[in-house]
């Protein structure tokens, strides 16, 4: 008989510190992954290079985390960034920290992460297999009793869903969590892409593909009031906009573009000047090289590709000499540097976001110890719950961090027997 303790669905990041806090407190866990390979979505993180966590004060951490940071404040009281290093160091992992508070490996592969956890789990003799998709939940009055994955029961006295949400879904995040928790009565919040890249109207961001843009500020504006901002960095690509900053605003792009909201973005290329400033400092360049050309002036201001498409969309002539450019032309100039202004048409797809934002609402949820109100015993962990994070190694803690709070949790009862 598949008689296990615990049985956690999913190898991720927060399936696999599930069960190896589990197996540290004494129980037999088996952990069930429907893809062939462990962590596959933790793989290409960071770009293949895994941001691991960050390391901000809980207090500013749960700050960065939509729609209720609050809710994860007693998950990162008892494991946070500092354990999650600990761990991976104590398997051979040295880590290293960059700008902004993020840990990455000093390998800059994922995959010594990854093998770091696996070499934890196997220590611990957690049993894991692999190819196996779990199709339904076993409850019995109220209780967990197990699962049924490709057709054979496995049977434990508490079970952690682990499974991830619906980005990248080659990775194995395909939703199926979403549904074996609505299944048992589980309200699920919309499941939406983000961290995703947006598509603009219009071929400014096409003509500017490639260029990378630091030290910005974006404003998202929803049907003309303002909704959002961020500082930092983006770039322009074939279909519109990414980049950091563009990626922490997507969340709310998506939920207005789902109302049909009218969004546009508008980028403020001299956050460091006001208008008067700027001002100022455009009228001196144009005084002292007046004889110049106005395009040859621009390379003072902008980067170079960006000079034709300014002067194209502004309908200046670019051989006219600075001399002779207008207050009202200049004040063309000031006012797009300020107020780039892109309409957002789409968001990409789950192929391409970061994470999900959405799942297993958070009411529904016993923030002590990630248990369900619904059904005892069963625990969840990871992206699959209604909580998403900014670009930073947020979103990863997060997974750590409920995943180790909900092994904890569902060995407690076996601790006291």
């Amino acid at each position: 008989m598949n008689k296990y303790y615990v049985i956690i669905v999913g190898a991720g990041p927060a399936g696999l510190l599930a069960a190896g806090r589990a197996a540290e407190l004494g129980a037999k866990v088996l952990i069930l992954e429907k893809m062939r390979t462990e962590g596959r979505k933790l793989l290409i993180t960071g770009k293949g290079r895994c941001n691991i966590t960050n390391n901000a004060a809980i207090g500013e951490f749960i700050t960065h985390v939509f729609p209720d940071g609050k809710f994860l404040r007693n998950a990162f009281s008892q494991f946070f960034s500092k354990d999650i290093i600990d761990l991976l160091e104590k398997y051979g992992l040295e880590v290293t920290l960059e700008r902004g508070g993020r840990y990455f490996p000093a390998s800059n592969k994922s995959l010594d992460v990854l093998q770091a956890l696996l070499k934890w789990v196997n220590e611990l003799g957690v049993e894991i297999q692999t190819g196996q998709r779990v199709e339904k939940l076993l409850v019995e009055d109220g209780a967990i009793k197990g699962v049924r994955a490709n057709g054979k029961l496995f049977l434990a006295e508490k079970v952690i869903l682990a499974t991830g949400g619906k980005s990248y879904p080659a990775t194995g995040s395909t939703g199926d969590g979403y549904e074996l928790a609505r299944q048992i009565g589980h309200k699920i919040e919309k499941p939406i892409p983000a961290l995703v890249p947006l598509e603009t109207k219009g071929s400014i961001a096409q003509k500017l593909q490639g260029l990378n843009l630091k030290n910005v500020k974006t404003v998202v504006w929803v049907n003309g009031k303002k909704a959002g901002e961020a500082f930092g960095e983006m770039i322009f690509t074939h279909f519109g906009l990414s980049g950091p900053i563009i990626l922490t605003l997507s969340r709310i792009v998506v939920r207005a573009l789902q109302n049909e909201d009218k969004v546009e973005i508008t980028v403020d290329l001299k956050p460091a000047l006001d208008e008067q400033k700027l001002d100022k400092r455009l009228q001196r360049d144009l005084n002292e090289y007046g004889k110049k050309q106005l395009v040859n002036i621009f390379r003072n201001w902008l980067p170079a590709s960006m000079i034709p498409v300014f002067i194209d969309e502004l309908g200046l002539d670019g051989e006219k000499e600075c001399h002779q450019i207008s207050g009202k032309e200049r004040k063309q100039i000031r006012n797009y540097m300020k107020n780039m202004r892109f309409e957002i048409s789409h968001n990409r797809s789950f192929k391409e976001a970061i994470i999900t934002a959405g799942g297993v609402i958070t009411n529904e949820i016993r923030p002590k110890t990630m248990e369900s109100k619904i059904v005892s015993g069963l625990y969840f962990a990871g992206e699959m719950i209604d909580l998403d994070a900014e670009t930073g190694g947020y979103n990863l803690q997060i997974a750590y961090s409920t995943g180790w709070l909900a092994g904890n949790s569902s060995v407690g009862s076996l601790q006291s027997q």
